[in-house]
């Protein structure tokens, strides 16, 4: 989807364990370049392997992609032929079980992809309000429990502090009916909320859409792979908007606000994972990908 030129200059925003970055090098010559973004200090070093046969094209950041524009004006770039966005959490943080990111392990609550930051999932279970934690959990887990497990959270600190992944867990289950247990992990929602909280991640993404589409070279496409509802909005209505950015009325026979098109959106509806792919990796499921092409000017 990328539609990789091999002299051109390509961005893996969140470079992971450098599976997508890895098959872009494959298709850059020696002229290309490819720059990886990731906050993770074990995700840049991981990634430094697996890239080092194209050692020579490959430029690793250690920083959010939202400092995308700022990083790249320091390398000397200002556009782009192609930048890649996989959202979510890496197999390697959820498999890692002091990281403190899977309800599947008894861990510290840590939840931050970049380890340097202060605020942690601890942090935000024992200090934050019982109004914030249900604003949180309903939003961004949009979880139908929020307001109980929100009640059973700050009950259950007031007796002791909730230090681990083992005791969130049974909070939870204690909220929940039990009935109602049965679809899924209970956890899942609430965890997905508290990380999305703890890394910022809707903010970011916000923030650094208008950004990308504007590094991108006449030509040059965002490919942006969400896993679940509320990143998809974010990426659906920035595409839209920056499709059709015209502001006037509807009623008005011709544009007046002189705001022009940045280019297309190339999937009218996102590209969702095949059966090989969840044979493969069960944890594509949620996957969705859309594509945005700038303008030929």
């Amino acid at each position: 989807q990328l539609h990789v030129k091999p002299d051109g200059i390509y961005v893996d925003g969140t470079l992971g364990g450098a599976g997508h970055a890895f098959e872009v090098c494959g298709r850059l010559s020696e002229k290309g370049r490819l720059i990886g973004f990731d906050q993770d200090a074990a995700a840049v070093e991981a990634a430094g392997e697996r890239l080092a046969p194209y050692k020579d094209r490959v430029t690793i950041v250690r920083s959010n992609y939202c400092h995308m524009k700022d990083e790249l004006s320091r390398l000397g770039i200002s556009r782009v032929d192609g930048i890649l966005l996989d959202l979510g959490v890496s197999s390697y943080q959820l498999d890692t079980q002091e990281r403190g990111f899977s309800y599947r392990y008894d861990s510290k609550l840590d939840m931050r992809m970049d380890r340097r930051q202060t605020l942690t999932a601890r942090d935000i279970v024992n200090t934050y309000s019982e109004t914030r934690l249900f604003h949180i959990i309903r939003d961004y887990g949009e979880d139908t429990f929020a307001k109980n497990i929100a009640k059973h959270i700050v009950q259950t600190r007031e007796r002791e502090p909730i230090e681990t992944t083992g005791q969130l867990n049974e909070v939870i289950k204690a909220a929940i009916p039990a009935k109602m247990r049965q679809s899924g992990h209970p956890s899942k929602k609430t965890f997905q909320a508290i990380r999305i909280e703890c890394n910022h991640e809707l903010e970011v993404l916000r923030d650094a859409l208008e950004d990308m589409i504007a590094l991108l070279a006449p030509g040059g496409r965002l490919c942006i792979i969400t896993f679940h509802s509320l990143e998809d909005r974010i990426v659906k209505t920035a595409f839209k908007k920056a499709e059709n950015p015209c502001t006037c009325p509807p009623e008005f026979p011709v544009c007046v606000c002189g705001r022009q098109s940045l280019g297309n959106v190339i999937t009218r509806k996102p590209v969702l994972p095949g059966q090989e792919e969840l044979k493969e990796n069960s944890r594509s499921k949620s996957a969705k990908l859309r594509v945005f092409e700038k303008k030929e000017i």
